[in-house]
């Protein structure tokens, strides 16, 4: 199964989300106010925890580390699908194709881990209070934080390897937006089952793991919190019912289009959109700008440059 690429296919295009010029500019209109909220919103998150030191705990330290990643899974796609809309580019080279399916799936995945260990974290806040301290310590974040990127970088090692031994010599047309696993495989000149299986037992599996040990420790939550019902015990249910929602416009989109091998079902292109831009777009909100900590930060933190 391995050949040479080097003498066949040497681009991809990009067909995007749509021919029509009047939808190129729609889409353009929205990727671009997205992509700027996206970016605003995770960098101030980013700004007042890292200047407040009433933020130092290992929650905001994580929803740090959150916005950073939300940056990142954004830029892997969206400038080049901007660049590409307003100028009408399509093609990209086959290293950059390969580059962006690497750096999609490296943030992506080390994003499922982080919402993992963030559902630990309010599960041991919850339930484990005195327990807390001990069990969060800083050492022990940075250990899970590092674990997540190193979690992340070896499952997009592997799908890029599985990628890069599959020849590509004929149709180089992907019918999306940005080069994913399902939309390239599917141009491979070769047998590509067992690469299929593979590649979602790789990332189908992680993403339902991930989705069932989030349900779980959430459930547990609420159980703990609904066997004692109290206002702050209300602040943390209303959390938790915040946090299923983010998770579940993350991972059920996932699911959907990893979960499977490339011809069992039709990808939309479109579904790519949810986890690529919207859910970037809304964990500032859902995750961090509901705190009202956060926005008494914020808030001395937009006096203070005003003097």
């Amino acid at each position: 199964m391995a050949q040479d690429n080097s003498s066949w296919v040497t681009e991809f295009i990009l067909l995007g989300l749509s021919d029509t010029r009047e939808l190129q500019l729609l889409f353009f209109m929205f990727f671009l106010l997205a992509y700027t909220m996206v970016l605003l919103g995770n960098l101030l998150i980013i700004v007042t925890v890292r200047t407040d030191p009433k933020l130092s705990s290992p929650m905001y330290f994580l929803l740090c580390n959150l916005s950073f990643i939300d940056i990142c899974c954004t830029s892997v796609t969206t400038p080049r699908v901007l660049v590409a809309l307003l100028s009408g580019h399509k093609a990209i080279a086959f290293e950059g194709c390969m580059a962006q399916l690497f750096f999609l799936h490296f943030v992506g995945s080390s994003e499922m881990f982080l919402l993992t260990v963030m559902a630990f974290d309010r599960y041991t806040a919850i339930c484990r209070p005195l327990h807390y301290t001990a069990i969060m310590a800083r050492r022990a974040c940075w250990a899970l934080v590092a674990a997540c990127w190193a979690g992340g970088f070896i499952h997009s090692f592997v799908q890029t390897v599985l990628m890069l031994q599959l020849p590509f010599c004929g149709p180089n047309t992907i019918h999306s937006y940005f080069c994913d696993v399902l939309p390239v495989i599917r141009l491979a000149c070769a047998d590509t089952a067992l690469t299929e299986w593979l590649m979602a037992s790789n990332s189908g599996l992680i993403s339902l793991g991930c989705f069932l040990v989030l349900v779980a420790s959430y459930a547990l939550i609420l159980a703990k919190v609904w066997a004692r019902v109290s206002q702050g015990n209300w602040k943390a249910l209303s959390t938790c019912a915040s946090h299923v929602m983010a998770i579940t416009l993350l991972f059920m989109p996932c699911i959907f289009t990893y979960l499977r091998p490339a011809g069992t079902l039709p990808t939309s292109k479109y579904i790519s959109v949810i986890y690529t831009i919207l859910s970037p777009m809304m964990n500032p909100l859902i995750y961090t700008l509901r705190s009202s900590e956060v926005k008494e930060s914020m808030w001395r933190l937009w006096k203070s440059c005003r003097t």
